[in-house]
């Protein structure tokens, strides 16, 4: 590259933390710290139901017609019950990671207790 020293060009997002902390900037928060995000109720709810509609539209896909947002997050929710409501990364963890067939096996069940569909 038209003769220039390579040697300080960063070619990895550490090697630009590294640098950044030589000349005494601060790190990006995501470099060595866990940035605590705080969501009003409204916003983590918003999130929450983006998250269940994502999850609908793979299901669609798939085949599953008639499943709606409420139904994913009442699938995700049901094991909530007993332990209470987990962190914001668990339950963005446990609604993308939701296979079908868990969800089929849940809506059995609950068919089974009574509850309405």
């Amino acid at each position: 590259m038209n003769g220039e020293d390579n040697d300080q060009v960063p070619h990895h997002p550490e090697d630009k933390v590294n640098t950044l902390l030589e000349e005494g900037e601060s790190a990006p928060p995501d470099a060595e710290e866990e940035v605590e995000v705080n969501l009003s109720d409204l916003e983590l709810n918003e999130v929450i139901e983006n998250l269940c509609l994502s999850k609908v539209e793979e299901f669609v896909l798939l085949g599953y017609e008639h499943v709606s947002g409420k139904d994913i997050w009442d699938c995700v929710s049901d094991k909530y019950r007993k332990t209470g409501v987990p962190s914001l990364h668990q339950i963005v963890n446990d609604i993308l990671s939701l296979k079908s067939t868990q969800f089929m096996n849940w809506m059995t069940i609950s068919m089974y207790r009574g509850a309405q569909f």
